[in-house]
């Protein structure tokens, strides 16, 4: 591709407006606000405080606190049960030591959030990319946030078919970074595709 082609086809991006940027700040402050409560419920509805002295934190097979009777939402299929998450997704790194894991997942946090954060002001993406930036950066926020305070995070939505499949519990931080993380791939595929058509009409 020459390089006049080139620059058709990836025009320069255009910084977001203030109006933009400060609705992406206040949708990331409203869904991380609202992941926190969602936690804070669980603890006080799903969970009891225990009575004598805790288990070692993230002793395999132990919590923090006690399970309390799940809320069955859809029998055999969905409830909201406490649960405790020292690892990544699907407990990924649950074995390490609570400061590596703090380090390690907090700094994907942060260079991740702030990487997302710098692009939409800087304008890249379209309105998909847009709207997955605040769902990724609170999903991200809300969770460090329980590792610093806890060393784990608390789950508690649990969908499962019957007793022959279950999928590991997760809350509504995981919900808006897999959604966010979906948006963000389509309007990469979008972008890419709207790129290779200028090419694609000037070969022709």
């Amino acid at each position: 591709m020459s390089a006049e082609k080139k620059a058709r086809a990836t025009p320069p991006s255009v910084p977001r407006s203030r109006l933009a940027v400060g609705l992406c700040l206040l949708a990331t402050i409203g869904l991380t606000a609202a992941d926190l409560a969602s936690k804070a419920w669980a603890e006080g509805a799903l969970a009891i405080e225990r009575t004598n002295d805790a288990p070692p934190l993230c002793e395999p097979g132990t919590m923090q606190r006690l399970r309390a009777e799940p809320v069955v939402l859809i029998e055999g299929y969905l409830e909201l049960r406490y649960a405790e998450n020292c690892g990544a997704a699907f407990g990924l790194m649950r074995g390490a030591s609570p400061n590596a894991r703090k380090a390690v997942f907090g700094i994907a946090a942060t260079l991740a959030s702030i990487a997302l954060l710098v692009m939409f002001v800087r304008g890249r993406g379209r309105v998909l990319f847009a709207y997955s930036v605040p769902l990724i950066v609170s999903g991200a926020v809300g969770n460090l946030v329980d590792r610093i305070r806890y060393g784990y995070v608390v789950d508690f939505i649990y969908f499962h078919w019957q007793d022959a499949w279950e999928y590991p519990t997760f809350n509504v931080a995981d919900c808006g970074i897999t959604v966010g993380v979906v948006l963000l791939v389509l309007d990469g595929f979008r972008e890419g595709k709207a790129e290779r058509a200028p090419v694609a009409q000037d070969g022709a």
